[in-house]
């Protein structure tokens, strides 16, 4: 085995294991706008900002809010496969809530925060319901469940101080509805790291975002968001007991975790799949990654490796996806592209694992734990 096999080998001997073939597809940034048009993103590039370092480039050019099209591009192809049980394949959508209320917070002269649920924006910039109601549909066949992201993809504090100190470039882009530049804030904080506190005070105001960003939640979707994902990763761990406090059971972490604990610095921490908290969530650990927006790589053949790995180790498959990889807003050969490469997958996968079992990152969690009815 290769250095990082071993390391992988030796994580999956510390997590939670099983015989059971199951796979997990979840997909982050659902409800975001990220970047509302081509015009904008090339008006913003003509500007100077930098829209292209890194994996940013992908987000940029390519991710924004989908549409009824992309949702029922979408949902056909996942209720073409099914697992041993029926089980159609589903994506855990992890979602955020709301966005920025744009004239609102510039009418208030940038003095105050506000926001617009996220079927505010979505029926305001897809100029209708159907979006929307795309979400509900896909709620109702099982194939696209969401889970809990966050209120919005944005810091606030640091989003908001930003503007009040006049950024020069947070204001461009504040004026095109984005915010997801690869921002020069003198923080070093990205906007779009929501929980990444710049000081210690800050992790209160992020205990609100939750509580408000949860209710919101329960009030789009008629349940409670039981799985979180941090945005961007970043994450304080005093924020757990709020988390358990909104009903939130499992939360997504990586194998090293940087913790966010204030001023640009960050805690390391080993966390396996199964793990436990202080204040009692079990860890789900993605182990498979799958985003064919980003090029130079055979996703299928390196996703498909990946969940083999799992499999001989015992271990579920939980892939890791992003929106931008689905939408085709800006850009519809990269829907048709990564859906199509989707299709790939899923079809190979329910060929060389016929006793594959599809399901979302909340029915995993609650088999870990050990839930009678899901382990029948």
């Amino acid at each position: 085995m290769q250095p990082g096999q071993i390391k992988n080998a030796l994580f999956s001997l510390l997590g939670w294991r099983t015989d059971r073939k199951i796979i997990v597809i979840e997909s982050d940034d659902w409800g975001s706008i990220r970047m509302p048009s081509k015009e904008v993103y090339a008006s913003l590039k003509k500007a100077g900002l930098d829209l292209d370092s890194g994996d940013s480039y992908r987000y940029n050019k390519y991710d924004t809010l989908a549409n009824a099209e992309d949702f029922s591009v979408l949902f056909d192809t996942l209720l073409r496969f099914k697992d041993s049980r029926g089980k159609s394949a589903v994506l855990t959508a992890v979602s955020v809530v709301a966005n920025p209320d744009f004239e609102t917070i510039r009418d208030s002269d940038f003095l105050e925060y506000h926001y617009e649920s996220i079927e505010q924006t979505i029926e305001r910039y897809t100029g209708g319901k159907d979006a929307f109601a795309m979400w509900k549909t896909g709620i109702e066949q099982n194939v696209f469940i969401p889970q809990f992201h966050g209120r919005e993809h944005l810091n606030v504090p640091v989003w908001m101080r930003a503007l009040q100190e006049n950024n020069q470039q947070a204001k461009l882009a504040f004026d095109q509805g984005v915010w997801g530049f690869n921002n020069m804030h003198a923080e070093g904080i990205s906007f779009q790291a929501a929980f990444n506190p710049s000081t210690v005070s800050e992790v209160e105001y992020h205990k609100e975002v939750i509580k408000d960003g949860t209710r919101l939640f329960k009030k789009l979707f008629d349940y409670d968001a039981s799985f979180f994902v941090p945005p961007n990763g970043q994450l304080s761990n005093s924020l757990e007991r709020t988390l358990t406090d909104c009903g939130i059971k499992f939360t997504a972490n990586a194998k090293m975790q940087f913790e966010s604990i204030g001023l640009g610095r960050t805690k390391r921490s080993l966390h396996y799949l199964g793990q436990r908290s202080r204040r009692g969530q079990t860890y789900l650990i993605r182990n498979c990654f799958f985003e064919p927006s980003s090029e130079g790589k055979n996703w299928v053949e390196s996703c498909l490796k990946e969940i083999e790995f799992a499999f001989k180790w015992k271990q579920p498959a939980i892939i890791g996806s992003h929106r931008v990889n689905y939408v085709g807003g800006l850009d519809i050969k990269n829907r048709d592209s990564g859906i199509g490469q989707l299709s790939d997958l899923l079809s190979s996968v329910t060929k060389r694992w016929p006793e594959i079992e599809f399901m979302t990152s909340a029915e995993l969690g609650e088999i870990i734990l050990g839930n009678k009815e899901l382990n029948q």
